[in-house]
């Protein structure tokens, strides 16, 4: 028990003084360029496991889970399993959004230009350049249709600094 307290004190220290990317670094993730990891999220066990492309980028509370305890029920029932364990690696191409509390389970797939919507959970192949969201993460609409559907909502704030992007946001006709 008071192991697990300062080992778990131990990576706390250790996140706080890396930059979210080192981080992921150290954990041994292998990631392209431009990408933005929130702090606030989990690579299992087996980080390792876990192959991120360029210009990716998370919301907090995104777990990958590339092992699946449920291998623990069968190796009860069998025998020859008893040392048995599941893993499947996780892929993610370029240009990857991940909202908020996404899971990403084992064997997952995700090709490039893909928005994944907040609370999904994904397992599987998600094809490149579409929106997916729900439980299980399913195919919404196309990039294209996403951004004609937010047309109205897009604006041009990134860069500004807090003051003006305030100014412009509560002036705004949101």
């Amino acid at each position: 028990m008071l192991k697990n307290k300062i080992s778990n004190l131990k990576v706390k220290i250790i996140r706080h003084v890396f930059s979210a990317n080192k981080w992921v670094n150290y954990l041994g993730v292998s990631f392209g360029e431009r990408c933005k990891f929130n702090k606030e999220i989990s690579f299992g066990s087996e980080p390792y496991l876990t192959t991120i492309g360029d210009d990716f980028y998370c919301a907090a509370g995104v777990k990958f889970i590339p092992h699946d305890g449920s291998i623990n029920v069968l190796r009860n029932l069998y025998k020859e399993l008893e040392t048995a364990d599941i893993f499947g690696r996780i892929t993610i191409g370029n240009n990857v959004f991940i909202g908020a509390n996404v899971i990403v389970l084992a064997g997952s797939n995700i090709g490039n230009n893909v928005i994944v919507g907040a609370g999904a959970v994904v397992k599987g192949v998600l094809e490149s350049g579409y929106v997916y969201a729900g439980i299980p993460a399913k195919k919404i609409c196309s990039i294209e249709d996403y951004l004609k559907k937010n047309k109205s909502s897009i604006h041009h704030v990134k860069g500004l600094n807090k003051e003006k992007k305030k100014h412009y946001l509560i002036n705004s006709e949101l």
